[in-house]
């Protein structure tokens, strides 16, 4: 049986192919577009998906879309008609996305020469957050498990718990729109002058240089219930009905989400590039502890509710890698997973597995732990791109390749490594990966102003060898996908300042080599020459996509100050 799972006209649209219950492909869009966050039709990851499964349209038996204009409707209905007087932004840019979304069956006729009526048939509508549940439960290794999906907005839902069972996923409660978590964390990146769609990650990165003394403040923009959900003060945020989420231009544009009493409480928002000062960091620090206490709230009510050891997170706000960190020490859960694409992306994941498992009741695959389901290049592909741009390269095998490598990263050298298949998700996980020595306390420095041109701020990835965890972090949890924040330890933050944050931790990612053997023996052959079992790991771009194409790995190693590039085994020098 064959399942294309999409996520469409949303952002981060993507693409996923399931045979029989197994992932065969998964990508986003953005991947080939070249524009972030893409939101509209995923033709180019549709097309890749097909490819990589050897299959046409025609042979497509399901075709999952994660969004369903049914679903919560008398819930639509009631907020229509209690704002029904007043100028609806959100009303327009919905009704304009449901056209859009109806119109699918339009755009795959026309990708793949088909008739709307061969296709029609074949589309099956998923909640937004029964996706993102599904892409969680039916992915980890849990036969059952307690779910929490929670995100911005998706279907007039912004949080749904649930407990899932073998093939089957229970859901509990949700809380509506525009109540919201995510809109509660984007409100404030906003405040503080990340005015981008996807800025959260920016105060993440930035609350450790500050004191959540603005923490109960904050808190009280939101109302912790007794049902283990929230709701908030409408004071704080925008009226609803002028919330504008529109994807119209294929890139996600949020309106400003921040209220007048934010304004009235804190004084004046950040401008774009005005200077951080000391309250921004702070503020930072106390949104972050604010959305942690949040998270805790609704996982112990649900631990309580269920009494289950095992939680499964997908949706945006999953993506806090920070609060992912502290979920086990703060909760009754024992055992924690989240999806590589816990975001957006992984709703046509999350969409094909829902169908699968839970609609026809088929049994589940083995746990998901690679997200390495994207483009591959073969070695006399890359030979023949480089010969025809006249570039200088020696190709060799992997022994000597990974002497050169680790030799020019203790020089020290920054290497921009591109490696089997793509990622599926946010993080680069040592396939298109930008990599440099952990023990270089300048190595931080050079990355941010001169190869990734972004904020002095942000912190970069340690991935390490899996075996070697508990003793460089005081814990150890499978972190595969690189979805949870560590503290460091204490004796060991000299040794790797590159990959330590400000505030002793670090972002790390488990490397296992039944997973990803050429990234686990390079970081094998690194700890035999240094004594050092990581590497910094950070995405191979810059402000731009990931890359996907040995052309895209090029040109980013020509515009940047990379001493080296890697693909698959052709080796690139600047000289």
């Amino acid at each position: 049986m064959i399942i294309l799972g999409l996520n469409a006209y949303h952002a981060d649209s993507s693409a996923a192919i399931f045979k029989d219950g197994i992932l065969i492909a998964a990508t986003e869009e953005e991947r080939f577009r070249r524009i972030k966050h893409w939101a509209g039709f995923p033709s180019e990851a549709i097309k890749f998906c097909l490819h990589e499964a050897g299959v046409t349209l025609d042979q497509v038996d399901h075709i999952c879309i994660g969004r369903d204009p049914k679903a919560k409707f008398w819930k639509k209905v009631q907020f229509v008609l209690k704002n029904v007087h007043k100028k609806n932004t959100l009303l327009t840019d919905r009704i304009k996305n449901t056209k859009k979304i109806a119109s699918i069956e339009n755009e795959l006729a026309t990708l793949s020469g088909l008739s709307e009526s061969v296709i029609r048939p074949k589309i099956v509508n998923v909640e937004h957050h029964r996706a993102h549940l599904a892409s969680a439960f039916f992915a980890s290794p849990f036969n059952e498990a307690a779910i929490l999906s929670i995100d911005g907005s998706g279907d007039f839902t912004t949080t749904m718990i649930a407990t899932g069972k073998g093939n089957q996923i229970n859901v509990i409660d949700s809380v509506d729109f525009p109540v919201s978590a995510g809109l509660f964390y984007t409100a404030f990146t906003q405040y503080l002058g990340f005015p981008h769609y996807g800025d959260e990650y920016k105060v993440m990165g930035l609350a450790p240089y500050g004191n959540p003394v603005y923490a109960d403040e904050i808190k009280k923009s939101l109302k912790f219930t007794d049902n283990g959900l929230f709701n908030w003060d409408e004071d704080y945020f925008a009226n609803a009905t002028q919330i504008k989420l529109d994807y119209s231009t294929h890139v996600a544009d949020t309106s400003t989400l921040y209220g007048k009493k934010i304004v009235e409480v804190f004084g004046e928002p950040r401008k774009a590039g005005e200077e951080l000062t000391q309250k921004h960091k702070d503020i930072a620090a106390s949104v972050q502890r604010v959305c942690e206490e949040l998270i805790f709230h609704i996982l112990n009510h649900l631990y309580k509710k269920t009494g289950l050891k095992n939680i499964c997170i997908a949706g945006g706000v999953a993506q806090n890698s920070v609060a992912n960190g502290k979920i086990l020490e703060n909760t009754g859960f024992e055992n924690l997973y989240i999806p590589s694409a816990g975001h957006d992306a992984g709703i046509s994941m999350g969409s094909a597995l829902y169908v699968y498992n839970h609609l026809l009741k088929k049994e589940r695959a083995p746990a998901i732990y690679s997200a390495y389901t994207g483009s591959k290049f073969s070695n006399d592909e890359i030979e023949e791109f480089l010969k025809g741009r006249n570039i200088i390269f020696e190709r060799l095998d992997d022994d000597k390749l990974f002497d050169r490598i680790v030799d020019k990263l203790i020089e020290p050298g920054v290497v921009g490594w591109f490696n089997g298949r793509a990622e599926f998700g946010p993080r680069a996980l040592g396939a298109r990966s930008i990599i440099a020595d952990p023990r270089n306390p300048k190595a931080k420095e050079l990355l941010n102003s001169k190869i990734k041109r972004r904020e002095s701020f942000r912190p970069f990835a340690p991935s390490i060898l899996n075996e070697y965890t508990r003793e460089y972090f005081e814990k150890v949890e499978e972190v595969p996908f690189m979805e949870k924040v560590f503290p460091i330890k204490k004796e060991k933050r000299e040794t790797i300042p590159a990959v330590t944050h400000v505030d002793g931790t670090g972002r790390l990612q488990t490397v296992r080599k039944e997973v990803s053997p050429r990234y686990h023996a390079l970081i094998e052959k690194f700890r035999q020459k240094t004594g050092v079992p990581i590497l910094l790991n950070t995405s191979f771009n810059e402000n731009e996509p990931i890359v996907n194409t040995p052309q895209e790995a090029l040109d980013c190693f020509l515009r940047t100050q990379m001493d080296m590039l890697v693909l698959e085994n052709c080796v690139v020098e600047r000289k």
